[in-house]
């Protein structure tokens, strides 16, 4: 049977899906996809995996794979991040017969990207994607797909999606947002790049960016002219996004919490979408929050789901409509509704009104406004830290070099000191933990012990090897 391609993919394959749950690192597990497939999401990406892992480990492939199958769960496409085509190709085939398309990653804009260079940053290596694409169009027995941020420059973005077409991808996702617009500078996502590029190729194409609600889906789809809308923490937010619906958290938690029982996956997953999902309520109930952090099992997270429940409950019976958390909410807290990200008081603009990256000098103040999130953290739990680059923390000296010593160096040296010092005269630092004397010591005594057990041996002539005997002509 020979492999579809392009509209006809999308039509029979993909059954026309227009309601897109969007591949997210360890948040697109089976269970969540099963949840959002309930609720109105026509088509589902696995979470982006690591081709060369996914080759070289079956425990892997496994776990994020092979175990994480169920029939419900179709249409599916996998996703991989690669920068080299044949590993990418490999993973691609070890994949295919769990789904009805490979997805390559060219959209991830996040620091382990560029360390690893793949996602968005690879989107300037044009001859590395063809034939990477190529490859992959002509080696496997489903279709390759791409999907992608865009360029500052709609002109640039429409040439980018028209190679990655003439390569071989079937389907497109743009993600109208540059690899520059993440976390506090993630802003609003350009549809006018989106639509430039539906007009401009043959192919299906996904629209990714600014939606919360399905009249966005309903609204990008007549600006835009794309064949479906794709959705990440909208859905995280509201799994039933795609109905139409804000139904009470506990409802979707609940559901959720069922088939994570059903499928297990790990705990941090699972923590992490009660997170998002009660995230306006644990702004209030402050102490539950903390108890879901802690918590080491899947029946502890069920239990504080119960709780907040029940909170959520009374409040709902007394008649109230929820305190404000985070600015005005269009609905009472305990009900799914979209996470706006505020902007951050300290993003500093220049002259041209671009916003730039928190002022380092911001930071290192000490006032906690101006910190980020992890800086806060390690703040809460030590509070007399400080981020001020120009405090040197007082260290007491190694007596050789002026590097800091062990506190518990029996040389009062540092490390490397130390280690020379001992070496040369055989003793131990319990400090740094080393052993030459203890080692020396049992070393002599265990050629002790062999030496007395080496019997005498009687070497006579008779127990000697003899000489062959002589052969007679």
């Amino acid at each position: 049977m020979a492999k579809q391609q392009g509209m006809d993919f999308w039509r029979e394959t993909l059954k026309g899906a227009r309601h897109v749950l969007a591949p997210m690192v360890d948040q697109s597990e089976l269970a969540w996809r099963l949840l959002s497939r309930r609720h109105g999401a026509e088509l589902c990406y696995t979470p982006m995996l690591h081709a060369q892992v996914f080759v070289r480990d079956a425990n892997y492939r496994k776990e994020n794979l092979y175990c994480e199958v169920s029939a419900e769960d179709r249409p599916l496409i996998v996703q991989f991040c690669a920068n080299d085509p044949n590993v990418f190709v490999q993973a691609a085939l070890l994949a295919q017969d769990y789904c009805d398309a490979i997805d390559l990653n060219l959209g991830c804009p996040q620091m382990i990207a560029k360390r690893g260079h793949y996602g968005a940053f690879l989107q300037e290596e044009w001859e590395l994607l063809e034939k990477m694409i190529w490859l992959a169009h002509e080696k496997l027995s489903v279709p390759i797909t791409c999907k992608i941020r865009v360029f500052p420059e709609i002109e640039k973005t429409v040439t980018y999606a028209k190679l990655l077409e003439k390569a071989g991808c079937q389907l497109l996702t743009v993600h109208g947002r540059t690899k520059e617009q993440k976390g506090p500078l993630t802003g609003v996502a350009s549809w006018e790049h989106i639509k430039a590029v539906r007009n401009a190729v043959n192919i299906p194409v996904f629209a990714n960016g600014n939606i919360q609600y399905l009249s966005d889906v309903e609204r990008c789809i007549q600006e835009t002219g794309v064949h479906g809308v794709m959705s990440a923490e909208g859905n995280l937010h509201n799994p039933a996004l795609f109905e139409g619906k804000s139904p009470f958290v506990w409802e979707m938690a609940e559901e959720y919490l069922e088939l994570a029982q059903q499928y297990p996956c790990p705990l941090s997953f699972v923590r992490a979408h009660l997170f998002k999902l009660w995230h306006h309520t644990l702004q209030i109930y402050q102490v539950l929050r903390e108890e879901l952090a802690k918590a080491k099992s899947l029946n502890g997270i069920i239990a504080v789901n119960k709780e907040l429940k029940l909170r959520c409950q009374e409040e709902k019976c007394n008649g109230k409509e929820g305190e404000i958390v985070s600015g005005d909410l269009p609905f009472p807290h305990w009900i799914c509704q979209p996470y706006v990200r505020p902007l951050p008081k300290d993003v500093l603009k220049d002259e041209s009104g671009v916003r730039g990256k928190r002022a380092l000098e911001d930071e290192e103040d000490g006032n906690s406004e101006h910190l980020s999130k992890n800086k806060q953290k390690k703040k809460l739990r030590n509070p007399n830290k400080s981020f001020d680059s120009t405090i040197k923390p007082k260290y007491a000296k190694c007596d050789q070099c002026g590097n800091p010593k062990g506190n518990k160096c029996v040389f009062h040296l540092c490390r490397s000191c130390c280690k020379k010092q001992a070496f040369r005269e055989l003793a131990d630092c319990a400090g740094h933990g080393l052993l030459f004397k203890t080692k020396s010591e049992r070393s002599l005594q265990c050629k002790a012990v062999q030496d007395a057990n080496v019997p005498e041996e009687n070497l006579s002539d008779s127990k000697l090897p003899q000489p062959p005997p002589e052969i007679k002509a």
